[in-house]
């Protein structure tokens, strides 16, 4: 597990905890790649009008592979924004956990606060387990949550595949499409390594 903040690796291990409290007006930029097993929870605290973290997280497991991911987003004023992304793939026998949680307390009005976790799920073996959760005490906010498992698109290979892409080159493609919206704002040693497993 790698740990990026703006870009920046901050922490590197098998297993990261990383606990933060969002000041005032701060921003908190955060990239997390998972490529084996291992665990990551994050216990973040928006204490501030004005704070603004964004949450990016990328796992790529395969094999024998067992990774999860906590996090736990408390919205505890109100005027902060949070937004979580997390995009993965799992093959072989490889089983990811995510648990995600928002909790929005009762004075945190014009709070915004949002989730999402998609997987694209490459063998029949292997599991994926999410459970993205909203606890929201406040009326005046605009949040929202949503988790999916899927596969690639066959029709997208065909139209590739009838153009001289080859199938191989094909679902290359539809995975780098699929995980470049938490990829962005990694650095590019590491996108470039991300990449070329992929073949």
């Amino acid at each position: 597990m790698i740990l990026f903040e703006n870009g920046v690796k901050i922490l590197e291990g098998r297993d990261i905890c990383f606990s933060k409290r969002v000041a005032a007006g701060e921003t908190l930029r955060l990239s997390l790649v998972c490529r084996d097993s291992g665990t990551a929870s994050f216990d973040i605290d928006m204490e501030a009008e004005g704070a603004d973290v964004e949450l990016k997280g990328l796992y790529l497991c395969s094999a024998e592979a067992k990774a999860s991911i906590r996090v736990n987003m408390r919205h505890t004023v109100g005027g902060s924004r949070s937004n979580q992304l997390f995009r993965g793939l799992v093959d072989g026998n490889a089983r990811v956990e995510f648990d995600g949680r928002i909790v929005v307390a009762p004075d945190a009005q014009k709070t915004e606060a949002y989730q999402t976790a998609q997987t694209l799920q490459l063998s029949d073996t292997a599991v994926v387990q999410t459970s993205p959760q909203l606890e929201i005490y406040a009326d005046d906010v605009k949040c929202s949550h949503g988790a999916t498992v899927g596969s690639l698109n066959e029709d997208e290979q065909f139209y590739m595949r009838s153009r001289g892409i080859s199938l191989e080159e094909a679902r290359r493609l539809q995975i780098i499409s699929f995980l470049s919206p938490v990829t962005e704002d990694l650095p590019a040693d590491v996108l470039e390594e991300i990449y070329s497993s992929l073949v």
